[in-house]
């Protein structure tokens, strides 16, 4: 029950998210120093990111340091590093100098007109909240657009590149009353000890960051007056007269250095720190996301609920129906006809069946990765506040799953040969390297192209290794040792004996694989408003956190997915054809024939703006390897789901 409650609240309230022990606020006194981060530069028109520092930002007085970071963040791109802005906690500052930077030699201009082109934008982090940025919409003027940076310049209608070189920065904070139960109880579930700030008055529970913004401004410093100046002196700023994107000053050019400056104002919320990532997890269109949400699971349920009461009332009648040809004495065999005739071949072995096992034990392994992922996101344990925990719990549960691939696929095997175990050593092995092997092959292709391309999207060198040794010397044993449990176990028994002559099939008047790749788009009807957003994510760099509406999706997929694949193999059988192994798995696997038209489309349509074939590349690959794993969990989950029926068929009729 308690669960149940969890993931109503996961989806109604998407974007209360649960801070769990780990990830207790970090509180502040008036004066305590506050620095900001800086991550990777990145683009929602060039899928590269690159370092902050490849442009000529201003660095740290002690130098440039790197920040801890996760498997997760490393993979997705992430570089967070030390910056020069610093701030007093609950001290405005007017204009601070920065830098300035050395004259900018050709290369370099052409390098910040290229990052302006193509819409670069600069990432800070404060207290692990990446700095927000509200302009007016083109369209409605009175409604604000979020996003998350702010872009490196801007071009202006003249054709001239200007830098965004002074930033008004604004800290959101909240005045804390005291210590909290529940941070007590976080903190001692981490063994850490909150720092209690027991001064009285104004100062007696310290302040939390809850909210970060940003107005980026193009003032035209002279380089000549602040020369000599040292980092933090104040300075005059032409940005009081104004700031917005129309508003330009610092022009790149070659031969002219660039002078930077800030300015950062402190301002009291209400906002408290559970729910101080609202505003980031709140998605646009959420009443029509909810509504369409709404209306496929409606429309699908109605649609399986038909299928499921056409296939009942059918297998009804046709059991009722040979059992009483059966019960006459004088039955002829022609009076019987359908599934019944194929009772000698239904269970024969499939052509390819070491294919099958290896194919079906890998997308059992993606579909628990997926299920155990979404529930413990929508639950909360993958807090947005952990950058790249989503991606590293991924990881480590597709690893450790590798056991359910490799007992699927030899318990499969060994069924099919009826408790035969020769072979499941081979089996195991090429489990383990099927779907991994295809995957580490596309993504060392992209790597490599990332790092000819210096590209911090680029895995370094040593966290490849080990995700090398993590394949061989986690997932592979884990794979073997499933494989080893399975042949080990007792395997499912056919109800009837297998023909040692095959029957022929009766010609079709139209191929089978038509209602095959036809059948995919019921499935696809399940999850093609969940893919839009789940697209726009992962490559417009939009917050995706409603994960319980993701889980309804999953469960109905993997309902339709099931009733798909088990409605064509009863029409199989019904017309004597015996073989329908490989046709139930791609009845539902032919999803990611749609999901691939459906990335075509998103491509043309979405993002016409990406630029150059690098991006393109990227689109296309990890395409491709989502449409397989898609392909090979579906396809699963129709295999299994036919077996089952078939099974249970050929179990409740007598045969002589």
């Amino acid at each position: 029950m308690l669960l149940i409650l969890l993931l109503i609240h996961s989806v109604h309230f998407p974007a209360a998210a649960f801070y769990l022990p780990g990830s207790f606020p970090q509180r502040y006194r008036p004066g305590d120093t506050l620095a900001a981060k800086v991550n990777s530069l990145t683009s929602p028109t060039s899928k590269l990111p690159y370092p902050y520092y490849s442009l000529p930002f201003c660095a740290p007085q002690d130098g440039v340091h790197h920040a801890a970071e996760s498997l997760g963040e490393l993979l997705l791109g992430d570089r967070i590093e030390t910056s020069p802005y610093r701030f007093s906690m609950l001290n405005n500052t007017t204009p601070l100098f920065l830098c300035r930077t050395d004259p900018l030699n050709p290369d370099t201009t052409k390098l910040i007109r290229s990052r302006i082109d193509d819409t670069y934008q600069v990432n800070l982090l404060l207290d692990t909240l990446p700095v927000m940025r509200y302009v007016k919409s083109p369209i409605v003027p009175d409604v604000l657009l979020r996003s998350t940076g702010f872009p490196v310049g801007v071009r202006a209608d003249d054709g001239e590149y200007y830098v965004y070189n002074h930033l008004r920065l604004t800290v959101l904070v909240n005045k804390q009353n005291g210590t909290n139960r529940v941070e007590s109880l976080m903190a001692t579930a981490d063994g850490a000890e909150l720092i209690g700030f027991n001064g009285g008055g104004k100062e007696g529970g310290g302040y939390t960051v809850v909210g970060f913004e940003v107005v980026p401004c193009s003032v035209d410093h002279d380089p000549a007056a602040v020369k000599g100046r040292n980092m933090y002196d104040e300075i005059k700023s032409k940005a009081a007269a104004g700031c917005g994107p129309s508003v330009v000053g610092m022009r790149v050019q070659d031969n002219r250095p660039l002078v930077f400056s800030y300015e950062v104002t402190f301002v009291e919320s209400s906002i408290q720190w559970p729910s101080r990532w609202d505003a980031y997890l709140e998605m646009g269109g959420a009443k029509v996301h909810w509504f369409s949400i709404l209306n496929s699971i409606v429309v699908v349920a109605f649609l399986a609920a038909i299928v499921l009461v056409i296939i009942l009332r059918t297998v009804r009648r046709d059991l009722a129906q040979y059992e009483e040809l059966g019960s006459k004495a004088g039955a002829q065999a022609d009076e019987l006809a359908g599934w019944k005739l194929v009772a000698g071949d239904v269970f024969r072995e499939p052509s390819h069946p070491v294919l099958l096992c290896v194919l079906a034990g890998d997308g059992v392994r993606i579909l628990g990765m997926g299920v155990v992922t979404i529930v413990f996101a929508a639950l909360g344990f993958m807090s947005p506040a952990c950058r790249g925990a989503l991606v590293t719990g991924m990881l480590c549960f597709y690893l450790v799953l590798g056991v359910a691939a490799g007992y699927t696929a030899v318990s499969l095997w060994k069924t099919v040969r009826q408790g035969d175990t020769a072979g499941w050593k081979s089996v195991a092995w090429r489990t383990s390297f099927a779907f991994p092997g295809i995957g580490f092959a596309v993504f060392t292709v992209l790597n490599c192209v990332l790092w000819y391309n210096g590209s911090t999207g680029a895995v370094p060198f040593l966290l490849f290794l080990v995700i090398l040794l993590m394949w061989f010397f986690v997932s592979v044993p884990l794979t073997l040792a499933g494989g080893l449990i399975a042949s080990r176990v007792r395997h499912v028994e056919f109800p009837v004996k297998t023909n040692k002559i095959a029957r022929q099939v009766p010609a079709a008047q139209c191929s089978p694989w038509v209602f095959v790749a036809v059948a995919g788009t019921l499935p696809f009807g399940t999850l093609f408003i969940e893919l839009f957003f789940i697209m726009s994510s992962l490559w417009l760099g939009r917050v995706y956190y409603v994960f319980g509406f993701l889980l309804v999706v999953l469960a109905l997929l993997v309902i339709v997915c099931a009733e798909v694949s088990v409605v064509l193999t009863y029409m199989g059988m019904c017309v004597e054809d015996w073989r329908w192994w490989w046709r139930s798995f791609f009845a539902s696997g032919s999803v990611a024939l749609y999901i691939l038209g459906y990335a075509v489309y998103y491509l043309v349509f979405d993002l016409h703006s990406l630029a150059g074939p690098v991006s393109a590349a990227l689109y296309v690959g990890y395409s491709l390897l989502m449409a397989v794993a898609v392909m090979l969990a579906t396809g699963a989950i129709g295999l299994g789901a036919s077996f089952c029926f078939v099974h249970y068929l050929f179990s409740t009729v007598k045969l002589d």
